[in-house]
């Protein structure tokens, strides 16, 4: 009777030792130390306000899911700090006077955004579309603008023809725009000219399509 006792005892204890073993105790990350942390923030968009969204992982774990922790920003000025260690802080709104005391001098000091335009042409033709030469004036600003500015012209077409008569095509629908620019005062060295023929198509047709859309030139000035 005493050995049953003992073994049942026995059973029990090692049950209870096996149910601590697999019992483990979340310990919290430490917070991030402001001196060494990482502050990532949200800003809007200078030119179209913006904000879009963006999510921090974490290498600490979520005590409710047991899985790897994460931080939303997606609204303006919306704030986490990243300790070393990977873990990252509540989502804080930073208000936008300390964002300008803080970072005002680097934010005036990055490059402007890229702007881009489109300009459209008649139909198998090296001939801007009277819309579109409107927009010269427009380009022309915007060049001038920027102290050093790089201008990357870049010719499309839409399905008909043959691929490689397209890339031709764009390739001279590019040069003609660089001239054009170059014509109302812009240094046609500034200018880079591409063709990506039909490869690129604005509006996805089937082959042997005619679509104005497609038959374009986009700049891009940096």
């Amino acid at each position: 009777m005493i050995n049953q006792r003992l073994a049942a005892l026995l059973v029990v204890t090692a049950g209870i030792s096996a149910a601590c073993a697999t019992h483990q105790v979340q310990t919290p990350e430490p917070p991030p130390d402001p001196k060494t942390a990482t502050l990532v923030m949200l800003l809007p968009d200078a030119d179209t306000g913006t904000t879009g969204r963006v999510t921090v992982a974490s290498k600490a774990t979520s005590t409710a899911s047991n899985k790897p922790a994460s931080v939303e920003l997606a609204n303006a000025r919306e704030s986490t700090l990243v300790g070393i260690n990977g873990s990252a802080t509540k989502v804080t709104v930073i208000s936008d006077a300390d964002v300008q005391q803080q970072f005002g001098g680097l934010l005036a000091s990055l490059p402007p955004a890229p702007q881009h335009f489109i300009v459209y042409f008649r139909f198998e033709s090296d001939e801007l579309t009277v819309e579109s030469r409107a927009l010269v004036p427009d380009i022309l600003r915007a060049v001038k603008d920027r102290p050093v500015p790089e201008v990357v012209v870049t010719g499309h077409t839409d399905t008909t023809g043959t691929p490689p008569s397209n890339r031709e095509l764009g390739m001279k629908r590019a040069t003609m725009v660089r001239a054009l620019l170059a014509d109302a005062g812009l240094d046609p060295t500034s200018v880079e000219v591409a063709s990506h023929g039909e490869a690129a198509l604005l509006v996805q047709t089937p082959d042997d399509t005619y679509e104005p859309r497609n038959r374009r030139v986009e700049i891009t000035i940096r």
